[in-house]
């Protein structure tokens, strides 16, 4: 009996041996190396649904996430607004057709089918601060006229891309996501 003992014992041992091992060198593997599975297949393809609404453009904001960089265009209450967003040469100022500069090896035009609120600076040429983004490089206003509300956003590489809406009390946020380009 006390041989059965042992021999359990021994086993119980090595087995917290092996087991302490593996704990060891799962913990010092970083998880900074583990990439994200992201599985996106949106595709580089011109997106556009909706139509007109009177509700406005309030704001314009952008984050961060580990598969791609999202801008936010914030509306006041009202229909759901139409967009239309695609890959061009040059964004354009709405009206008068100047060419404006934007940082990025690719650019999206990005049409919001609502007027921009007053004040809201529709020209502007830094609408949001996109420093240290991964596939944001610039974010522009290229104008609002005959209610249509336009933007110019500037990134790295001609990456997949999605939009989308989503409607919350007394609000409205059209959402346009650009991946990152993957890494090896």
């Amino acid at each position: 009996m006390r041989r059965l003992i042992a021999s359990v014992l021994a086993a119980m041992a090595s087995f917290a041996m092996v087991l302490g091992a593996m704990v060891a060198t799962a913990a010092a593997a970083p998880a900074a190396q583990q990439k994200p599975y992201c599985g996106i297949t949106w595709g580089s393809q011109p997106k556009q649904a909706g139509s007109m609404v009177q509700t406005r453009v309030r704001d314009v904001r952008a984050g961060q996430h580990p598969c791609f960089d999202r801008l936010v265009i914030d509306l006041g209450a009202g229909h759901r607004p139409g967009y239309s967003v695609r890959y061009v040469k040059q964004i354009v100022q709405d009206a008068s057709g100047k060419p404006i500069p934007v940082k990025g090896g690719a650019k999206l035009s990005i049409a919001i089918q609502a007027p921009a609120r007053s004040g809201f600076p529709a020209n502007s040429h830094n609408l949001v601060n996109v420093t240290g983004f991964r596939t944001f490089r610039q974010v522009v206003g290229a104008g609002s006229f005959e209610g249509i509300t336009s933007f110019g956003l500037g990134v790295s590489y001609k990456l997949p891309f999605r939009v989308f809406i989503v409607k919350v009390p007394g609000a409205s946020h059209v959402v346009i996501d650009v991946a990152h380009k993957w890494r090896a």
